[in-house]
């Protein structure tokens, strides 16, 4: 054989070795999105259509619950308050949105900075604050009365809490969606002498409906799927989150919660099936020639857009201030002196701090290995090829947690990781399966945010690298993950504060020596001791506010360290 036949030999081992390899790891993605998100929801469609010993009986657990009137009440009950939350909370967000965009208001970054304490805090906090403010011994209890409120426990509570918890994440959509607007249209507007009522109806609504379908669907699935505020606040109101949890937990009877788990899932679905048609719909709001809109000062406008900021801002506060000013409080409302009475009683007496570590190893595993395997199943699809149908199934698991509520998972998880046949059964109960579950439950999110990244980079780095017989995993480590670094700090950071605050996901899968945080919250108030699980909520806020300001740090010494290209 000549030596050039050699040679070609040769280099056609090479790749097919390299290929073989990216397939291995690609293969690997799909086994642990299949083992660990596919197979625990299929686990819940089995038992939908089983009885108790394990026998088909079709739909007969539907019809069964069809007949139960106050399962369907709780599904009445779920549907309506999660229309009045998105009916109460798109507006508001919108107003505040629009602040931000076409005003010139002073002070908008400090405004936007407040809006996003909720993040980092979990849903708990807004419900045990409402109850300091207007519960039974609140502060404002009288208010409540004098608008005709007996109480704040049931729907409204469950309604004003909701707002609170949702508010910045349909703001954060509506930011997006009212800065992609094009100048020239209101200056061919103004031209024209067009009113400021008519460019906003023909101009600002439809450049921005697209981004207010979104964030009306993502803030009723959020609330329609919501354990932790019901659970605290909710009353003797049930709703179909709470219903789950008291059929599985409470009456062990799983036929019934896995078709209330698909119930759950439904709206769930749709929401994503509708936000995706809704998306190839939209059309570009900002051409090659489109003109950046710049706010011009109107004084009468932005004092009006200051105020109704100031206001939004205050409540906001006022609910983590009452938050933090209770877990201080000796013994409300009798004893308000500051003490670290409720502190010592969560960390020491109630073993809070066990709990509280556990929360730190569940977010830290969650941040490295759920980012890990986020950014490798990213970087397989978008810059290997090969195993067309595997890339299919991946890219569709990918984005299949969007469209399932943590809750639903978490009920899956039991099922199929506590079934006495499974080999990875010994999971269950663990820190490990936590963690997996809370990857799972945000991997979406996680894996969205990688690939935008990767699509910035062109394709011709693996081109070059394959002509040059650079293996592409040289070629991922030298120079896609340099590059992509930042996008990686803000998918650990992603991670990291939903793993702190997230109940829906783990409240099946926890034992009392895995115990988390924010599940510790919920043990606390049933126990009472709503002054502690304020403690504990405040802590988990403060954690994260740490975290988000580590984050920060080491996202600017990666910026210094791997993006000094961009300056030159």
């Amino acid at each position: 054989m000549s030596v050039t036949a050699l040679a070609g030999a040769g280099v056609r081992h090479h790749v097919h070795w390299t290929e073989r390899l990216a397939h291995a790891a690609l293969l690997l993605v799909a086994l642990a999105l299949l083992a660990f998100l596919a197979a625990p929801l299929a686990t819940i469609l089995q038992k939908s259509v089983q009885d108790g010993d394990g026998r088909f009986v079709a739909l007969a657990n539907f019809i069964a619950y069809a007949q139960t009137p106050s399962l369907l009440q709780s599904l009445g009950n779920s549907l309506w308050v999660s229309a009045l939350v998105t009916v109460v909370t798109v507006p508001l967000a919108f107003g505040f949105a629009y602040a931000l965009a076409r005003s010139c208001m002073p002070l908008k970054g400090l405004a936007r900075t407040i809006t996003l304490v909720p993040l980092l805090a979990p849903s708990l906090l807004s419900a045990i604050s409402l109850i300091y403010w207007f519960g039974n011994q609140g502060v404002l209890k009288g208010w409540m009365l004098a608008l005709g409120v007996e109480q704040i426990y049931g729907a409204p509570g469950i309604v004003l809490a909701e707002i609170f918890s949702t508010f910045p994440h349909a703001l954060m959509i509506l930011v997006t969606a009212l800065a992609a607007a094009d100048a020239r249209l209101y200056e061919a507007a103004d031209a024209m002498g067009t009113s400021v009522a008519r460019k906003f109806f023909t101009i600002t609504l439809p450049g921005a409906k697209y981004g207010l379908i979104s964030a009306a669907l993502v803030t009723f699935t959020l609330v329609v799927t919501d354990f932790g505020i019901p659970k605290v606040i909710g009353g003797n109101f049930n709703v179909l989150a709470t219903d789950v949890f008291k059929l599985v937990i409470g009456q062990q009877d799983f036929q019934k919660g896995a078709v209330v788990a698909l119930l759950l899932l439904a709206p769930a679905v749709l929401t994503f099936a509708v936000d995706r048609w809704v998306g190839r719909k939209q059309t570009a709001m900002l051409t090659a020639r489109a003109v950046p809109y710049r706010a011009k000062p109107a004084p009468a406008f932005d004092a009006l857009m200051s105020i109704y900021c100031a206001g939004t801002c205050v409540l906001i506060l006022a609910m983590l201030g009452m938050a933090v000013f209770a877990s201080f409080a000796t013994f409300w409302p009798y004893n308000l002196q500051p003490s670290l009475r409720h502190y010592t009683l969560g960390l020491v007496d109630a073993e809070v701090g066990v709990a509280f570590v556990n929360s730190l190893k569940v977010a830290g595993g969650t941040a490295v290995f759920g980012t890990l395997l986020v950014f490798v199943g990213a970087y397989l699809l978008e810059k290997t090829a090969g195993l067309a149908r595997v890339r299919v199934a991946v890219r569709l698991l990918a984005l299949l947690p969007m469209a399932v509520p943590g809750l639903v998972l978490g009920l899956g998880y039991i099922f199929f990781f506590n079934a006495p046949a499974n080999p990875l059964g010994g999971l269950y109960h663990t820190v490990t399966l936590l963690t997996v579950c809370t990857v799972v439950h945000f991997y979406t999110t996680g894996h969205l945010t990688a690939v935008t990244a990767l699509k910035a980079l062109d394709p011709e780095f693996e081109a070059v690298s394959a002509s040059m017989k650079v293996p592409f995993y040289k070629t991922f480590w030298r120079v896609t993950l340099p590059i992509c670094t930042p996008a990686l700090v803000d998918i650990a950071r992603y991670f990291f504060i939903n793993a702190m605050t997230t109940i829906s996901a783990v409240v099946f899968l926890y034992s009392p020596e895995t115990k988390v945080a924010s599940i510790a919250i919920l043990n606390l108030d049933e126990a009472g001791e709503i002054g502690a699980a304020a403690a504990c909520a405040v802590l988990i806020a403060a954690a994260n506010t740490v975290a988000t300001l580590l984050f920060m740090g080491l996202s600017r010494w990666v910026d210094r360290r791997t993006q000094a290209w961009k300056t030159h």
